[in-house]
């Protein structure tokens, strides 16, 4: 397990050769934080955290955020040490060997290529509430929904294909296969949209709270009634870390910031802090203005049942806030905000997009990384001619996100996305203090402060969010990593350049000639 490591000193030779300057200092990298952050999981999963906690997704929001912070400090450490691309997947392989970095570079494509379903599918909501908002045309139900799915089978009662999910994921993916590329600006209007939006439905929400809707506050409980998985607050929990997803960021800014060891920490605890407060006073709001009014206590979102107690509410007229597809526009739209709702779908509109193009670039590159390590086909990191981009492992990630997002609800797509950040993040703890015992002298531009208590409670936040996901999530991981780990001694394991001594000190300087190191079986 941990023979074939990838020496430390060789990935960080790239550091070393190409530093970048130092420039972030602590509101820069807080600014940064915020506008990762803040995207589809407050905009989008507000409703399904009502149907599991009530009132309670209050502090469902603290314990994510409070699991993401010790988890973004270890992040942390790691990332200032191994300041180049592939995210978890190279840190783990430079430090607990390559079979561990295959498992979560395998499982953060539940991450990143599912979170962009997921993002897909929330815009589709945001998109169709505006359409019929400003037009009153509507797609037939059958093609703005995909089928409902459970372990006892598959309802396709509410709907069969998500058409608008498949054309933003696949419009997404031609601009990034043509190499269209943010900017610094037009990423910044986009924060600037996003937390405008909130600002607006906090100010509309929150005066007209009433306080009989946030009775009973925890109407499943802390871990939801018997015989239920994913459910109450800690169940809810589990499914909203997705809306604070994004943090690595600052984490991965480390060589960026002026100043790392004082300033990443302060970015870091001050953007989750500032989310959580936001995300605290949209769900207060949200539950103050209209009330949770789960639809039954113990179903889960995204089940058939849930599925079908919401059609017979909507058709009586009475669609409650967990059963919307657009949370946020839909509370506005009930208090008698039309106009601010459909500013909330506007913005939805514009700013998930490029939610979605920065997930897919963050799954391409660790896609592209693992390629240029032999454990994927070579052929995967092939760059086109004339879009200088990894065309085709872009074209063959847009494609399964765009299956993704055709056929599973926000909801599900969400809790299977975090089943895999959660393992990353828990190999990303474990990783810290392994690489404290076996390398304790190596230069750490940023150290995780109380690390043999903080890495150890990111560890176990990590799984106890794991444990309290709907068990279909659950269950997708070790099925997703049995079939990474067929995948790995059938290929990788044979053509790894680890494995055949093929290691160069940095990959992408035609300067420096490769280093031969006899190979390690």
């Amino acid at each position: 397990m941990f023979g074939r490591v990838k020496p430390l000193d060789a990935i960080l030779a790239t550091a070393e050769k190409k530093s970048l300057h130092r420039s972030l200092g602590p509101v820069q990298l807080t600014l940064l934080g915020v506008g990762a952050i803040i995207g589809t999981g407050i905009f989008v999963l507000t409703a399904a955290a009502a149907q599991k906690a009530g009132p309670g997704m209050m502090w469902s929001f603290v314990i994510a955020g409070f699991v993401c912070a010790v988890a973004a400090l270890c992040y942390s450490e790691l990332a200032s040490m191994v300041p180049v691309s592939g995210s978890a997947y190279t840190y783990t392989y430079a430090v607990v060997g390559e079979l561990l970095a295959w498992m979560v570079g395998w499982a953060l494509i539940l991450e990143y290529a599912v979170a962009a379903s997921a993002v897909s599918v929330g815009w589709s909501g945001y998109f169709m509430g505006l359409l019929k908002s400003w037009t009153g045309f509507e797609l037939p139900a059958m093609l703005a929904a995909g089928p409902t799915w459970s372990l006892s089978g598959v309802d396709f009662s509410t709907g069969i294909i998500n058409v608008p999910a498949i054309v933003v994921a696949l419009s997404v993916t031609g601009l990034l296969m043509i190499g269209t590329k943010e900017s610094a600006t037009f990423n910044a209007i986009l924060v600037a949209v996003k937390v405008t939006a909130l600002t607006m439905f906090i100010a509309l929400a929150l005066p007209v709270m009433n306080g009989e809707h946030f009775a009973p506050f925890a109407p499943n409980g802390w871990f939801g009634p018997p015989g239920t998985s994913g459910m109450g607050i800690v169940g809810a929990a589990a499914s909203i870390f997705f809306a604070y997803v994004g943090f690595d960021a600052v984490s991965t800014a480390a060589e960026e910031t002026k100043n790392p060891q004082r300033n990443v920490p302060i970015g870091l605890i001050g953007s989750l802090a500032i989310c959580t407060i936001f995300y605290l006073f949209v769900a207060a709001g949200a539950i103050g203005a209209i009330g949770a009014q789960p639809t039954a206590l113990g179903v889960q979102p995204g089940s058939p049942e849930f599925a079908a107690q919401c059609a017979a509410l909507v058709e009586q007229g009475k669609e409650p806030l967990v059963c919307s597809r657009e949370a946020l526009a839909h509370v506005l739209r009930a208090i008698n905000y039309t106009w601010a709702g459909d500013l909330i779908g506007l913005a939805a509109n514009l700013a998930l997009p490029s939610v979605i193009l920065m997930m897919l670039y963050g799954q391409t590159r660790i896609f592209f990384v693992m390629a240029r390590d032999g454990l994927l086909p070579e052929k995967l990191a092939t760059v086109h001619p004339k879009w200088k981009t990894p065309h085709i492992v872009t074209m063959l990630t847009g494609i399964f996100v765009a299956i993704a997002a055709a056929l599973l609800p926000v909801g599900q797509l969400a809790d299977i996305s975090n089943s895999g950040t959660l393992f990353a993040f828990f190999m990303v703890a474990i990783a810290v203090l392994v690489l404290r015992v076996r390398d304790p002298k190596r230069t750490r531009p940023f150290r995780t402060p109380f690390v043999w208590i903080i890495a150890p409670v990111a560890a176990l936040g990590c799984v106890a969010l794991f444990f309290n996901l709907p068990i279909e999530a659950m269950l997708v991981l070790p099925i997703w990593g049995g079939i990474g780990l067929l995948v790995y001694f059938a290929y990788g394991r044979r053509k790894s350049h680890v494995g055949l001594g093929k290691i160069e000190i940095h990959e992408e300087d035609p300067d420096v000639p490769p280093q031969p190191v006899p190979p390690i079986d």
